[in-house]
């Protein structure tokens, strides 16, 4: 028997168009076209105006023949070029990559080789690292420079020379506004790739795709609270994860991006108290920042702050210390595979009722699945089934739906092995909770097996944030001929603290269990990504020759 709702009613463009975020940007155009859009320094931007002139760069880029498949590379800050890259790129169906740009020249230059990169937009801030970079290189990309107006003379870096042939702004001016831009002929084809951090060989080319971005703006759209016409603090790299896809969703509610090229707390304290900036997004090194920032620089404002952050969860006395000053946290989780943080701690009005150390046992938690992540599990990583949901049990954290990368570009095996059994797997091990929510216990790497007994070092730096003069730590394994393993921590004391390694063990055998916590103690600073995150690597590296 035919199926009736399968009968003569087929796709066509009345009623079926790929999804992609370059329409929110169009359609703020029309319907907000006055409504700022991008503030930079002293300048700003309507709607109207960002939309004519990415018309105008994706114009100009297909005039120089680039088109569906080409890879656009920019090492830029967070300023409104890379805005616009990210809708004139895609509007000629190219895909954008997005240069760290803390990389060193032979890993920038690797990446513009594996990306096969046709045109690279570069801030003269950087110019120095990429001429080393393009002399490396294979290919020989178009190489255009951008002068930011807004660098200012007190920058804490000199700009570099022009090392391209072409000025942006000038490309820019050549390129037509009434451009008949494209969208994606599937909504499955790419839109941006981004590397991993590469701390153990090549980084690999994570590879997103239209509906996922698209699907990704409404879930930072529901779960940050965006709401009509939002002022959006650019603390996070745009470069990293596309900004958590923050670049595409600020247009769907005709949001401001307010752009920071510096993460400085005097800039960040004065973007929100002259601009009513109502959203950021960093690492706890932002939040850091922030509370012990000198009382000069510190700006008073009326409203409540959201900040988002990602990676360790904050200690129960920094997310007081926030509260205090005006902003109101919320914990997320992700990788650059699935578009940024698709975990979210969703907080439950009850718990406000339950007392300090409950409390901050739910905000330690990640959370549970943003509503554009299909299914997130918790899976034994030998047998693929899902454990207990116990608290207790570990497992590797895995991942289904349609904010899943398409793959890593060129590189079959490593897709097919994240992609095993169904899932993406994250690498990161965790517990599942009878409410759903899921906790890391650590990375896979990172898990440190002492005399047969699995460590995680994620609850030992727990125990050491609960001491009050820690402000940042991470915890290793150091080689032990007895044990095979010991925990070595790395702490960075907060100002004006004075605390000894005798101490902080102490404080730790008050929390864990003996043979968990520390035998040794390093008060040094942390070696950190251009994301804030903690460079265990290295600190595994310095372990092995204490």
């Amino acid at each position: 028997m035919s199926n009736p709702y399968a009968t003569d009613l087929d796709k066509n463009p009345a009623n079926y168009q790929p999804l992609t975020p370059l329409s929110y940007l169009e359609r703020a155009s029309e319907v907000f076209p006055n409504q700022v859009a991008i503030v930079h320094g002293a300048s700003s931007w309507t709607y109207r105006e960002f939309w004519r002139r990415s018309l105008k760069l994706a114009s100009a880029l297909a005039k120089h023949g680039i088109g569906k498949g080409d890879t656009v590379s920019v090492m830029l800050s967070n300023t409104p070029p890379m805005l616009e890259t990210h809708y004139g790129v895609p509007m000629v169906k190219a895909v954008l990559h997005s240069l760290n740009t803390r990389l060193d020249a032979p890993i920038i230059a690797f990446q513009l080789d594996h990306a096969e990169s046709k045109v690279l937009i570069v801030d003269r801030e950087f110019s120095a690292v990429v001429k080393e970079a393009l002399a490396l290189a294979t290919v020989k990309p178009l190489v255009i420079d951008f002068d930011d107006p807004e660098y200012g003379d007190d920058a804490p870096y000199p700009k570099g020379e022009t090392i391209g042939t072409l000025d942006y702004e000038a490309f820019v001016a050549s390129g037509d506004e009434d451009f008949a831009w494209s969208r994606p002929d599937d909504e499955w084809d790419a839109i941006a790739l981004n590397y991993t951090s590469g701390t153990t060989g090549n980084p690999k080319g994570v590879v997103y795709h239209h509906r996922g971005a698209a699907l990704m703006t409404y879930a930072n759209t529901v779960q940050s609270g965006l709401g009509r016409s939002p002022v959006y603090l650019w603390t996070l790299p745009m470069f990293h994860c596309n900004g958590w896809c923050f670049t595409w969703a600020l247009a769907l509610t005709a949001g401001t991006h307010v752009c920071l090229r510096w993460v400085r707390a005097k800039a960040i304290y004065a973007a929100i108290a002259d601009h009513g900036v109502t959203h950021l997004c960093g690492a706890p090194i932002v939040m850091s920042a922030l509370l012990n920032a000198p009382a000069a620089e510190k700006r008073s404002f009326p409203h409540t702050v959201t900040f988002n952050t990602a990676a360790a969860p904050p200690p129960e006395s920094v997310l007081a210390g926030m509260a205090d000053a005006g902003f109101a946290v919320t914990h997320l989780y992700g990788l650059t595979e699935t578009y940024g943080p698709s975990v979210v701690n969703e907080w439950q009005p009850e718990w406000d009722t339950l007392d300090a150390d409950a409390r901050a046992a739910k905000k330690a938690r990640q959370g549970v699945r943003n509503t554009a992540l299909d299914e997130i599990a918790v899976i034994d990583p030998i047998t693929f089934e899902k454990v207990p949901a116990d608290g207790e049990t570990i497992g590797e954290v895995v991942f289904r739906g349609n904010i899943v990368m398409k793959g890593y570009l060129k590189n079959k095996a490593a897709t097919d092995e994240s992609f095993a059994g169904g899932w993406f797997h994250s690498g990161d091990l965790g517990v599942l909770y009878p409410d759903g929510y899921i906790q890391l216990r650590d990375r896979s790497k990172d898990i440190i097996i002492s005399g047969g007994e699995n460590i995680s070092s994620i609850e030992v730096e727990e125990a050491l944030y609960r001491h009050p003069g820690v402000g940042a730590c991470a915890v290793v394994a150091k080689p032990d001929e007895k044990w095979g393993e010991t925990p070595v921590a790395y702490v960075h004391l907060k100002p004006d603290a004075t605390v000894t390694e005798e101490e902080l063990i102490a404080h730790c055998r008050e929390h864990l269990a003996r043979f968990k916590c520390p035998r040794t103690v390093i008060f040094t600073e942390l070696p950190q990504t251009s994301t804030g995150k903690i460079q265990k690597y290295r600190l595994r590296e310095f372990a092995k020759k204490l």
